[in-house]
């Protein structure tokens, strides 16, 4: 018997008021061709009829369901963690969807000792389901293998409910950081990454639904402020492992993006956005565009 037919997955699916959502999400599951793992729903305090959605779940072996008193996602992903048995942990949010081979295409490239993350690219769709055409436009989007921590300081490209992880990283790096309300995956994932490698599979296999009502990463200022949280952390607990200069690319590219976030909201801010990333690269041509957008919009409006 080889090392894949051995491992056993953990599918942690955490909910917040998401009921109307979870019986697909659970299916997803129940249907992969793979089929030798458990499933773990942890109920974040939900005040919906989340306990009606998975009544009819329960009386099966695979899934075990924790209720506790809303805490946060990190602290339901972690109570997960803590209660899975699997020598791998497979994430799904409760409103998003896999296909029926997503884990029998993932779990091969475990092969490897080095590898601690696997993951695969998505395709999107609507709160009713419907596929629509999306395009992560920035190249640090683009997904990476092997040793990633330079791309992932730019960038957090590995989406979350596609990740395979296995145990063994995250007794090394820990799990999720609690007092991070934003961005935890992606803190995850730079502690990872410098201890192991990430693959994988270039196909959708992930449906990712984007754009309803209280989804979390529509929160942009809060996002901002976990993410300069998480790279001050980060660098503070490996200071030598990015040199200057890339650090100082890194946060161009982060303050170029925030110049053109609030361009439409607030040119003032906008405006000194485009001049911090012109101090941290000043031979970039991206920020003086910024400004000349933001100026040209002043004097026209």
């Amino acid at each position: 018997m080889s090392l894949v037919e051995k491992i056993k997955v953990s599918v942690i699916i955490t909910c917040y008021n998401y009921a109307k959502y979870l019986p697909g999400c659970i299916e997803s599951v129940l249907n992969q061709t793979w089929q030798d793992f458990e499933i773990i729903v942890v109920n974040d305090g939900s005040t919906d009829n989340t306990d009606d959605a998975i009544a009819s779940y329960l009386s099966g072996q695979k899934i075990l369901y924790i209720k506790q008193k809303n805490s946060g996602q990190a602290n339901a992903k972690n109570n997960g963690i803590r209660h899975s048995k699997g020598e791998l942990i497979a994430f799904l949010d409760a409103d998003d969807l896999w296909d029926a081979t997503k884990l029998e295409k993932q779990l091969p490239l475990f092969r490897d000792p080095r590898v601690g993350v696997v993951y695969n690219t998505a395709r999107y769709i609507d709160e009713q389901g419907r596929e629509f055409s999306f395009m992560l436009s920035s190249e640090y989007l683009k997904p990476r293998s092997g040793v990633v921590t330079r791309y992932l300081l730019f960038d957090n490209f590995v989406p979350f409910s596609s990740s395979v992880v296995r145990r063994d990283c995250l007794d090394r790096a820990g799990i999720f950081d609690e007092t991070i309300s934003m961005g935890i995956d992606w803190d995850l994932w730079l502690r990872i990454s410098v201890h192991y490698e990430f693959q994988y599979i270039d196909e959708p296999l992930l449906l990712y639904r984007f754009g309803h009502s209280g989804q979390m990463s529509k929160n942009l200022d809060v996002r901002q402020r976990c993410s300069d949280t998480i790279m001050a952390k980060f660098i503070q607990a490996n200071p030598n492992l990015a040199p200057a200069r890339l650090l100082r690319r890194v946060r161009h590219y982060t303050f170029l993006n925030r110049g053109h976030y609030y361009h439409t909201y607030d040119m003032k801010l906008s405006s000194r956005y485009f001049m911090k990333a012109l101090c941290q690269w000043p031979f970039a041509l991206g920020p003086y565009r910024g400004l000349i957008k933001n100026v040209l919009k002043k004097i026209f409006r």
